[in-house]
């Protein structure tokens, strides 16, 4: 339990600094770090990816409410787009946490190694899509929202990967499309989180300190160091060569999705 703990700081502090420096979503850093580290310990290797994929939604609840708090100050949250994606996040990210329990620990670790090739693939190749149409109606945006909010618990991310460019194609500024999808986060961390815990209660294989597929030990450690080194990556953004280093991780990214789907 002490390395554990540790190793949980350690990679607090690592996914903190990843999230200011390069405006990526601390989970695309927590599954595949809790997998590794998770595979050194006496937990069951059928439930170390739902652990993973459940703790790091978790821990997105606590980080995202700093952020969407410091995105309000600023004003830059379109709350009226907030409340059309919600209601279809909820479900969404709910459906994804109750469905994660049906699923083998072997294809959760496949879902996350494809999204993750992904990802690389459009932050090496720097992919964004040109604002070209108006944001849809209240149907359009609960449909997006519940796809979001599906994939996004499934892997264990707050969804900024999909939201931002989503809000960006519709016509938002940047600025207001990231602080959204900030505010996002925090439902889809929400209700994936209660999937997990709910999909996994009971489970007998589960090591102690959990409830269902959330394990608390990991969880405060990364929480405890998160917090506190993204302000440490955000400055670190204004004088590091943000755009090498995002190349870097989408090359980190590309090794990881290759090692779980194979």
């Amino acid at each position: 339990m002490p390395e554990l703990f540790a190793a949980c700081l350690a990679l607090g502090a690592v996914a903190g600094i990843l999230a200011g420096l390069l405006g990526v979503g601390g989970g695309l850093v927590i599954v595949p770090a809790l997998l590794l580290i998770f595979s050194f310990t006496a937990i069951p290797e059928a439930v170390q990816a739902h652990l993973a994929v459940g703790t790091s939604l978790a821990t997105i609840v606590a980080t995202s409410i700093a952020s969407v708090r410091a995105h309000h100050r600023r004003g830059a949250v379109r709350w009226e787009v907030f409340a059309g994606l919600t209601p279809g996040i909820l479900l969404g990210a709910l459906s994804g946490g109750l469905l994660a329990g049906w699923l083998a620990g072997g294809t959760l670790r496949v879902l996350y190694g494809l999204f993750a090739l992904v990802v690389a693939l459009l932050m090496a190749l720097d992919l964004r899509p040109k604002p070209q149409r108006r944001l849809p109606g209240p149907w359009g945006l609960g449909v997006t929202g519940a796809g979001i909010g599906l994939v996004s618990a499934l892997v264990g991310i707050g969804g900024g990967t999909m939201t931002v460019p989503f809000l960006t194609w519709c016509n938002l500024g940047v600025r207001s499309a990231v602080a959204t999808s900030a505010a996002c986060g925090l439902p889809i961390a929400v209700a994936g989180a209660a999937g997990f815990l709910w999909s996994g209660w009971g489970d007998s294989r589960l090591p102690p300190y959990s409830s269902g597929y959330l394990y608390w030990p990991a969880f405060a450690g990364i929480v405890l160091t998160s917090t506190i080194s993204a302000g440490m990556g955000a400055r670190l953004a204004h004088s590091l060569p943000a755009s090498l280093l995002k190349r870097g991780f989408a090359i980190f990214l590309f090794c990881v999705g290759v090692y779980l789907v194979t």
